[in-house]
């Protein structure tokens, strides 16, 4: 019911646009969030957007080079990915929380996409 899309390997520097598709049910009233996970490591949370798209809230990590915008019309999400880092390679993933608002935990998303990878080479 969702898909994430838009990876691929890019120079350190560069910027990628990830984004992510519902397909079979409408996500509009959903708070929708991005997470990241690397071999070995637990699915960490990059970026929220409530269902409006007026809230966004940001890891630390990745505030000021990443911004997390949707068209409620298209049934879509995006993470414009500015200024990356080798750090930043991982799989990235979309999640729905029925919610509405921000949330940063993954128990609280209750729809998963299948994940696109980035890859930032130094």
């Amino acid at each position: 019911q969702l898909q994430a899309s838009g990876g691929g390997v890019v120079q350190a520097g560069g910027s990628l646009r990830l984004s992510c598709a519902a397909t079979g049910r409408t996500f509009s009233n959903y708070g929708v969030g991005w997470f990241r996970q690397t071999p070995g490591k637990q699915r960490e949370f990059v970026a929220t957007i409530n269902w409006s798209g007026k809230s966004t809230y940001y890891d630390d990590s990745v505030q000021g080079r990443f911004t997390v915008s949707r068209d409620n019309a298209k049934n879509a999400v995006y993470l414009q990915m500015n200024s990356l880092k080798p750090e930043d390679t991982a799989v990235y993933y979309c999640a729905a929380s029925p919610y509405g608002d921000i949330r940063i935990l993954r128990a609280k998303y209750d729809y998963w996409g299948q994940g696109t990878q980035v890859t930032v080479s130094s």
